[in-house]
């Protein structure tokens, strides 16, 4: 059925370190929903957020767990519940046996110790070492992208997805051979068509991961809103606007970096140029918005 997922038996990922096997049980609209073990006499730390609007919720299902609130040892344990917002210092939970918990959050937290999003990043590595020219590409991309889309003010679970979705925009490069990427002359067609698949071979990557939800975003950052992008030819409203992001921002940054067939342009120039293109190619909201990240960064005045 449209829009109901089960999972049976199972988790979309899972990582160990010493103390603590963490699953991730789902994630979607800025929640992720985790499956915990903790070994006994660890430690569960809360930890105060920068954001005010950040919660957490932790769900006990096998275990005690023991901490010093003002003073008072609390023992939490079977089915006993805790939620988290806008504490003033961190709260240490120590663990009197093994314990077993559902948490949910409404930050990202799994990515950081994700093993698909670590393999990805060796990918995406993998492809900026092919091309010495396009080295920290999607780092920078991801940078500019998350600053234009505060602009616009998208939604803080949208910023922090299209954050993903920017560092992962080239990974289906990784199937281009080098010496298309390294070429100092113009491609010829059938080159061309190999460059033209990397959207849709780095969705494909991310769609067999607990990361699927970045895949359009990814298979669209080609796309233009005359409907002359690819790999789909979509127009206007049809592409994502994080696409829309990552198309400006991958545009500035590959126009202000050298290439093996030619300098780099000022940041001066592409700008004036990705606003000529503004409804042409770019949406005009977005350029805009990339334009004031740029002035307020002193790179254009």
């Amino acid at each position: 059925m449209k829009g109901l997922d089960i999972l049976k038996k199972g988790y979309l990922e899972k990582v160990h370190n010493d103390s603590t096997t963490l699953s991730l049980l789902g994630r979607g609209s800025g929640i992720e929903m985790m499956k915990q073990t903790i070994l006994k006499d660890k430690l569960l730390i809360l930890i105060p957020s920068e954001e005010s609007d950040v919660q957490e919720f932790f769900y006990i299902l096998e275990g005690e767990i023991e901490a010093e609130i003002d003073d008072v040892t609390v023992t939490v344990g079977p089915h006993d519940f805790i939620s988290a917002k806008n504490i003033e210092e961190p709260v240490h939970f120590t663990t009197k046996t093994e314990v077993t918990l559902l948490s949910a959050s409404t930050v990202p937290i799994f990515h950081y110790l994700s093993d698909v999003i670590k393999a990805l990043r060796e990918v995406g590595k993998a492809v900026e070492q092919k091309d010495k020219y396009t080295f920290n590409h999607s780092a920078r991309v991801a940078d500019y992208a998350v600053k234009t889309a505060a602009k616009i003010k998208l939604q803080k679970d949208r910023i922090e997805s299209l954050y993903l979705a920017s560092i992962f925009h080239d990974i289906g490069k990784i199937n281009i051979p080098e010496a298309v990427l390294k070429k100092p002359d113009k491609l010829t067609d059938e080159e061309f068509d190999l460059v033209k698949k990397h959207p849709g071979d780095g969705a494909a990557m991310l769609r067999k991961t607990a990361y699927a939800d970045l895949a359009d975003v990814v298979e669209q950052h080609h796309e233009r809103v005359n409907g002359r992008g690819y790999p789909f030819g979509l127009k206007g409203d049809e592409i994502l606007v994080e696409a829309k992001i990552i198309g400006v921002c991958d545009t500035f940054d590959a126009m202000t970096e050298d290439r093996a067939y030619r300098k780099a342009f000022t940041a001066q120039y592409a700008v004036d140029e990705i606003k000529r293109l503004a409804g042409i190619q770019y949406d005009p909201e977005v350029v805009e918005a990339f334009e004031q990240v740029m002035i307020e960064e002193g790179k254009i005045t």
